[in-house]
């Protein structure tokens, strides 16, 4: 596998504050859609080419999830076609194994209220 473009744009909430799920999904509608322009300029991709759109469909916060979710479904019936909600943590430990090139790892997983450890067998 080759990560064509891995753009994005960070929400940093106020120090001491955490996220809040109203300004984390604010900062994701805001930024979505050019962020979607920029991959597919960026890897030189044309929307005829995708074969399938992925989106986190949870766990975590409702708002961003419930925004991306809908963008994913709306790009999804513009473009015709198939959608796959992913596991956000699996997301996260894919992500790790592809860069680093582990074959059979053990992680730690933090990630708000939720922790893991995690085995592959």
């Amino acid at each position: 596998t080759k990560i064509l473009s891995n753009v994005r744009r960070t929400h940093h909430a106020p120090p001491g504050h955490g996220f809040l799920p109203k300004e984390t999904a604010d900062h994701h509608r805001n930024n979505v859609i050019p962020l979607v322009k920029q991959a597919l300029d960026d890897a030189k991709v044309k929307k005829e080419e995708i074969n399938v759109i992925c989106f986190t469909k949870g766990p975590g916060m409702g708002a961003p999830l419930s925004t991306v979710a809908i963008v994913a479904r709306t790009l999804s019936k513009l473009w015709d076609i198939p959608i796959i909600g992913t596991n956000h943590c699996i997301g996260h430990i894919e992500m790790g194994r592809q860069a680093t090139g582990a074959i059979n790892p053990v992680i730690l997983y933090v990630s708000g209220g939720n922790t893991q450890v995690i085995a592959y067998s």
